[in-house]
């Protein structure tokens, strides 16, 4: 099938989402040849992948990894108006590669997030185009990546966050390994890990590093099933809400898709330069994490909380961005962000 779907791409023809996964299934079970990877790839690259493809090829992706099974929580949503009983997962898993390169914000988030008590499966892998991936920050934290999925299960359940680390549970991607760091040019698989939660978390705010990429994949996301999810990408080249200008969002809400702008002051928060948002290397990002944590105040934390606004709404937990802010902000205040990193590293440690 590979050596047939090479040749239509090659002609600027869509393959269906059968197709793409008929595709994917012989790459994920070692059928294609390292070449045909390559090839497949880098055609459907310079073609452009549609929604139907990348849909097929996150379900051969979601049914090839190692699955993690989360039970049902009770959460009592901290304002007045509303007590829910819910299943929702979170992931502010992000596909990497923006230019900006900031500090780890999507896992600072996870921790505030946490701490506003929703649920987290933090779906990520080490660094794309920065110094530092959520991975590298996390070893830093004194978090242990090297854990059985038992053991991952045990953290999400027990503490309410864990980190998927990539590799790790999707096993299959070996095959693909060779391929993606000869061509060493974005394809298809960028794409896929923010879509393929092992956790099948089914609320996301997903960062991206180009605004071609937000509607698509919001509508991927809908076809995959998910509840609910903000697809980001900072018009100023940031993969993430930015508070450096503005955001373009493709929300997911109730079955429908809006796009639209947003700008840190909607929220309230001062606009800040890209250089204050700027990351380093693990040891200069975990000291970030730390001081975020642990309430300093400035353009990382507020970042952070725009960031963790959009997860507590995509979530249910909060009914707005605005709202989220005000939970995020108690989240961290109340010391409750930097207890789950304690938490997570008593129980998944080194």
């Amino acid at each position: 099938m590979i050596k047939e779907a090479i040749a239509k791409i090659v002609q600027r023809e869509n393959l269906t989402e059968k197709e793409a996964i008929d595709v994917m299934t012989e790459i994920m079970t070692g059928q294609a040849t390292e070449a045909q990877i390559a090839s497949f790839i880098t055609a459907l690259r310079m073609k452009g992948e549609t929604i139907d493809e990348i849909t097929g090829c996150a379900k051969v992706m979601r049914e090839h990894a190692t699955k993690i099974k989360v039970k049902k929580h009770a959460i009592d949503i901290d304002r007045d108006e509303i007590n829910i009983d819910w299943e929702t997962i979170v992931d502010t898993c992000g596909t990497g590669g923006d230019k900006t390169k900031t500090f780890n914000v999507s896992t600072v988030t996870a921790f505030v997030v946490a701490g506003a008590g929703v649920v987290v499966a933090k779906h990520g892998n080490r660094a794309v185009t920065s110094k530092c991936g959520s991975a590298d920050v996390l070893e830093e934290l004194g978090i242990n990546l090297d854990l059985t999925f038992e053991k991952v299960e045990e953290c999400i359940n027990k503490i309410g966050i864990g980190f998927l680390y990539a590799p790790m549970l999707h096993s299959a991607m070996k095959y693909a390994i060779g391929p993606r760091r000869q061509i060493s040019i974005r394809t298809i698989f960028n794409i896929l890990g923010p879509l393929t939660n092992p956790a099948g978390a089914n609320a996301q705010v997903l960062g991206v590093y180009s605004p071609d990429l937000t509607e698509t994949l919001a509508f991927v996301l809908k076809n995959l099933g998910s509840k609910s999810a903000f697809v980001v990408h900072g018009i100023d080249a940031i993969d993430e809400i930015s508070i450096t200008g503005k955001t373009q969002i493709s929300e997911l809400k109730n079955g429908i898709i809006k796009t639209y702008l947003i700008k840190p002051e909607d929220f309230g928060l001062k606009r800040a330069e890209p250089e204050d948002i700027a990351g380093g290397d693990a040891k200069e990002n975990a000291k970030t994490i730390i001081d975020i944590l642990e309430g300093k105040k400035g353009p990382k934390r507020d970042i952070v909380l725009l960031n963790a606004a959009a997860a507590l709404t995509a979530a249910g937990k909060s009914s707005k961005i605005k709202v989220g802010i005000e939970l995020a902000e108690k989240s961290i205040d109340l010391g409750k962000a930097l207890k789950k990193l304690e938490e997570l590293k008593t129980n998944c440690g080194k």
